[in-house]
């Protein structure tokens, strides 16, 4: 699942096989942009948003995509093979001199004027691993709403950009929280811990080709696909269920033990989706 480290990472990658070269091949297979030609056009940088990826061109040109949860870009030298799926799956190819940029299942991908980046991703709080980082801001956005579970809140890219499914759970277990609990009902020490940790979370990981929470090699994660084996803390089965994030139901876990606070509501089912592989996010 893309999160902020992931994107943070395949931004890495795509700027250090593109920037500063000129594009031999232009491919954007969506209706909107087939006939758009970025051939003979240096690439300036590759530059992460959250989740979004921002990949500038000359002549003022940003190419705009989103992995959500199925997208990926991968690098390919010349004559290797294409590994990231069908060739019907591929939205976009981007190609220099030496290296090959394919998207694959990307959900969202637009070339607008780069004075209209603010378009794309304007909407976005703090990213956790971007310049533009506001703990105090984070942490006043989250709160805005005391009501809104924090799970939910969490996921909310407007609040700070960056968390998805995993860390929203891995931070809850870490503040000993659960994701249903109120944000206005955070206790004040743990409120004033959170965006901290979450940033620390997410850059601990950045370099990472397996993401890890726990510090110990034998378990990636606290709770993120545990359920229904025992919580590496306390020996109680971590739980699963779904909480929505506005526009979805995502897997939710949790330790009922650990974590203070609500439940999830009463008729809500546990999730029944199988257990998440690990994230390793290989090189290419």
């Amino acid at each position: 699942m893309p999160e902020g480290d992931t994107v943070w990472q395949t931004a890495r990658r795509l700027h250090t096989a593109l920037a500063g070269k000129v594009l031999y091949r232009s491919d954007l297979r969506v209706p909107r942009y087939a006939t758009a030609d970025l051939t003979g056009r240096t690439v300036l940088d590759v530059t992460p948003r959250g989740k979004h990826l921002l990949t500038r061109v000359e002549g003022g040109l940003t190419l705009h995509s989103h992995l959500r949860m199925d997208g990926s870009w991968k690098v390919y030298r010349d004559g290797e093979r294409w590994r990231g799926g069908p060739a019907h799956q591929i939205r976009a190819i981007l190609g220099t001199s030496d290296r090959t940029a394919v998207g694959y299942r990307l959900p969202v991908l637009e070339l607008i004027r780069t004075t209209d980046e603010h378009r794309a991703v304007g909407h976005l709080g703090p990213d956790l691993l971007g310049p533009d980082w506001d703990p105090d801001q984070a942490l006043v956005n989250l709160l805005g709403d005391p009501t809104r579970p924090l799970g939910e809140a969490l996921l909310d890219q407007r609040n700070l950009a960056g968390i998805g499914n995993v860390y929203k759970s891995e931070l809850c277990f870490l503040l000993r929280v659960t994701p249903w609990l109120p944000v206005g009902a955070l206790p004040e020490d743990v409120a004033a811990r959170l965006p901290a940790l979450a940033k620390k979370l997410l850059e601990a990981n950045r370099d990472r080709p397996i993401r890890s929470t726990t510090g110990d090699r034998r378990h990636d994660l606290f709770v993120y696909g545990r359920a229904p084996r025992p919580c590496l803390r306390c020996h109680t089965s971590v739980r699963a269920a779904d909480q929505g994030d506005g526009s979805r139901e995502r897997p939710t876990y949790w330790c009922p033990t650990c974590q203070a606070g609500p439940a999830p509501a009463p008729g809500t089912p546990l999730s029944t989706r199988p257990r998440p592989r690990p994230n390793p996010r290989p090189i290419n």
